[in-house]
């Protein structure tokens, strides 16, 4: 049987539960051990598909095509692995799913109740981790303590101890300790009223994670070991940071894991964290070189960065990789006419990334447009792509050529659905990868595997006439049916893929389509 820890928070939101769940994921797989997450988010979307990038950020895919919170995607880049669609959970699917089992009389006429039936269904999402490839589980609670629809998971975990027995389960709870300038100050009194409403619901954390801009003092760690019943030394610092990649080795040597395998009775081995050291290592002394590329990424939703976390992640990965820092320039898509776009000039490179909807499609067209005739590295992705191709059609003579999801009647329609109504093609995919070309040298692979999340294609009736005009349709599906992928070689760069390759980077191991775009904005 695995072992479970569960991660609250508590005082305010965003203090960063998921990249600490994450983090100590990361120190425990170092330690040997087998480690999965999961994440239960309160809102009743079913999933992230229908979420608007501006309120929750990017939807983030998985393997087997999950569409999930953004912070699946810190749980693969820190712990270097693949999660899916069992790993992020809703109160829209937990409740979906006991009404579905009702009206099918699973239940025998029973009352069905939040007690037992909701908090059932909830723990059976956590046994299903429970696998022989799993020793550790861990599992982040969305939202505050306190907060109402918290309730139901914090009583399902609640339970989670008296089955799965002491030892087996670990509670840690991530809060804010302040500190007052005026006086000079670490309050800690935020962090007790947290503790007791997670004790008024009966969970007494083992561990107390706190998020601070200083470090936390010996007195303020007795007394909040004192007034929260916990031992001193499971009171973890975690202090502010604008390097996320630098938090598991802070959590490490302030002893998060070592405190974790202590309450869980498992054996504290020598982590062996020396590829992440090394990471860090090198991005500190990108960070602090002179070396800097700018590239601009235009997009639709560029107001909210999280609509493009982790795009900007692996281009950040990338950068380490090649020594160079990665300066993000966002510009709005719908700002980019034609009488705008010569802005795009001082850039190094271009990013037009995935998104969804006419608004600033025509944007992106310009920004495709630029790039080509002014030779900008350009990496156009998903819809990016699509407008990069309808862009070069264009210049061949096609006027009026474009994508059917915005004019139905065009007469040179470049990108369409392959079927009477369009659907998703979501998840991972393998692609063929043409010889001699540069992706071809890129990946260094006949084969690829690639994560995507869109619903229009290229359409290969145009593939003769465009390919007279230069263009090179580099990667195929494996059925041969689709494209995936394409390039101008005449050109630095100039590569549209629909799939999503900033899905697959990690931050020892980067994406090699990113890298060398990077690579081609350095030796712009």
């Amino acid at each position: 049987m695995a072992k479970f820890i569960f991660v609250t928070g508590g005082v305010v939101s965003g203090l960063g539960k998921g990249v600490t769940a994450a983090s100590l994921a990361r120190l425990l797989k170092a330690r040997g051990y087998r480690v999965t997450l999961q994440k239960f988010d309160p809102y009743f979307n079913v999933d992230t598909s229908n979420l608007s990038p501006y309120q929750h950020g990017e939807v983030y895919v998985t393997e087997d095509g999950g569409e999930v919170d953004l912070v699946v995607g810190h749980y693969e880049r820190l712990l270097g692995e693949n999660l899916g669609i069992k790993n992020d959970v809703t109160s829209g699917q937990i409740y979906s799913s006991v009404i579905a089992k009702e009206r099918d009389g699973y239940y025998n006429g029973s009352t069905v109740q939040v007690v037992p039936h909701i908090t059932n269904e909830i723990k059976e999402r956590i046994y299903s981790l429970d696998t022989p490839d799993s020793d550790i589980v861990i599992t982040e609670i969305g939202g505050t303590v306190g907060d109402i629809e918290c309730h139901p998971f914090l009583e399902a975990i609640r339970q989670f101890k008296s089955e799965a027995g002491k030892g087996n389960v670990l509670y840690i709870h991530v809060t804010l300790v302040p500190y007052i300038e005026m006086s000079g100050e670490q309050k800690t009194k935020p962090t007790q009223h947290s503790v007791k409403e997670l004790q008024n619901v009966g969970i007494q954390p083992d561990i107390i994670v706190c998020r601070s801009d200083y470090p936390i003092g010996a007195d303020s760690k007795r007394k909040l070991g004192l007034f929260c019943n916990v031992e001193t030394d499971c009171i973890i610092q975690n202090l502010t940071t604008d390097n996320i990649f630098n938090i598991p080795l802070a959590l490490e040597e302030d002893g998060l894991a070592r405190a974790a395998v202590r309450k869980l009775r498992l054996e504290d081995r020598a982590p062996d964290l020396d590829s992440w050291k090394y990471f860090c290592e090198r991005a500190e002394k990108v960070r602090s070189g002179g070396d800097k590329v700018r590239i601009g990424l235009v997009g639709k939703y560029v107001e909210l960065h999280d609509a493009y976390v982790s795009l900007t992640e692996a281009l950040e990965h990338s950068g380490v990789a090649t020594g160079v820092g990665v300066e993000i320039v966002w510009i709005s898509s719908e700002k980019m006419t034609r009488a705008t776009v010569s802005r795009l000039l001082s850039l190094d490179g271009i990013v037009i990334p995935a998104g969804f909807g006419e608004r600033g499609f025509e944007g992106k067209i310009n920004t495709a447009r630029f790039a080509r005739e002014n030779d900008i590295p350009a990496l156009m992705i998903g819809m990016g792509a699509q407008a990069g191709l309808v862009e070069f059609a264009r210049s061949c003579g096609m006027d009026k050529a474009d994508s059917t999801e915005f004019d139905r009647k065009t007469p040179y329609p470049v990108v369409y659905s392959p079927y009477d109504e369009p659907r998703f093609r979501c998840g991972a995919y393998q692609a063929i990868v043409k010889n001699g070309t540069m992706l071809h040298d890129i990946y260094g692979a006949d084969t690829i595997s690639e994560r995507h999340r869109h619903k229009y294609e290229f359409n290969p009736e145009f593939f003769k006439q465009l390919e007279k005009s230069g263009l090179v349709f580099s990667v195929k599906a494996q059925s041969g049916k689709l494209c995936e992928g394409y390039e101008l070689p005449d050109r630095k760069f100039f590569i549209g893929v629909m799939y999503r390759p900033e899905f697959k980077s990690r931050p020892d191991d980067p994406h090699p389509l990113i890298t060398a775009f990077v690579s081609a904005c350095k030796n712009k």
